[in-house]
Parts: C-alpha cells; sequence; structure tokens
C-alpha cells in the first residue's frame, strides 16, 4: 500500500485531486481509470465531443486533451524526483496548453487511445519503485512535491475531470 501524502508533500491547491482517492490500492486505480476514460469515450456521440457548455470552456475533445498533458507532466514530475533528481521543475499552464494544441480536431477515440497510452508507462515506473522512492521530494511548479504525491494527484485529477465530464457536459 502506498501511503497517502502529507499536507507538507504537495502545493495545498493539489488537495483538491489528492482527497478524490478513497481506494486502498492506488495503483490498481490508476490501472482502472484508463478502461474508465477509454469507456467514457466509447459512449460519446461524434457530434458531443466538440460540446463545451459554455462560452470559453473547454470542448470534451479538449477535456480529454488536457488529460494526458497532464499526466505526461506529472509523471515526468515523478520519474525526475524518483530518480533524485532536485533540479526546480517549471509550473505549466494548462489553458495555454490546451489553446496550442490540436485537441479540438481530434477524434475523441485518438485521445484516450493516447491518455491510455501515457498512463500505461507512468504506471510501468511506479511499479518499479521501491518504498524508499515513494516519499521522495522535490520542488515543481516553486512547491515541494513527492513522488506519492504526484501519483495520487494523477488519480485524482482525472477523477476531478471524469465528475467533470459527467456533470457539466453530460457525458456518463
Amino acid at each position: 500500500m502506498i501511503e497517502r501524502p502529507s499536507e507538507g508533500e504537495h502545493n495545498p491547491y493539489y488537495s483538491k485531486y489528492i482527497s478524490l482517492v478513497t481506494e486502498d490500492d492506488l495503483l490498481a486505480l490508476l490501472e482502472r481509470q484508463a478502461g474508465e476514460v477509454r469507456a467514457l469515450a466509447s459512449r460519446l456521440a461524434p457530434a458531443r465531443e466538440t460540446y463545451s457548455y459554455a462560452t470559453g470552456k473547454w470542448s470534451v475533445r479538449q477535456v480529454l486533451g488536457h488529460l494526458t498533458d497532464a499526466e505526461r507532466v506529472f509523471g515526468y514530475r515523478a520519474f525526475r524526483i524518483s530518480r533524485g533528481d532536485e533540479t526546480p521543475l517549471s509550473g505549466f499552464d494548462e489553458n495555454v496548453y490546451v489553446q496550442r494544441s490540436p485537441y479540438a480536431d481530434v477524434a475523441a477515440k485518438q485521445l484516450v487511445e493516447e491518455f491510455a497510452l501515457v498512463r500505461a508507462t507512468n504506471i510501468a515506473l511506479l511499479r518499479q519503485l521501491d518504498a524508499s522512492r515513494w516519499p521522495l521530494r522535490g520542488t515543481a511548479n516553486n512547491s515541494p512535491i513527492s513522488v506519492r504525491a504526484l501519483a495520487y494527484i494523477m488519480a485524482g485529477h482525472v477523477k476531478h475531470h471524469q465528475k467533470g465530464l459527467r456533470d457539466n457536459y453530460g457525458v456518463s
């Protein structure tokens, strides 16, 4: 079992994601989520993929693409920190990333397959870590962050957006 991160292991902003993870087996949850995201996209009508619930909000496709962007960033941070790299890591502006992405024109099926591939590489990394690596800390976006916090953030971030897709976009 991977211990839940303490408050000092991450920027308080990420508590909203970490708090959504209630499962005991974090790695099993991370594995299951790729299938959940695939299933969600498989039920989407093509016309619904470009739906945005309000002006200035992302489309369903853009939300799905954002999941991959964030997964890449969180996974890269976990990789670097797990290797003992103490170089401060920069933040990222998710709105700029989505704005400059091709996601609005990429089919949801392709987007979720890409997410599943990135998630699978992150799981492969996380499965190799021994107990001494999970509490390692680094700095990302000018805040302390641990490897285990990043893994919890990955899982909670997907849960957050699954809920948003259900509640705001009507995607079930």
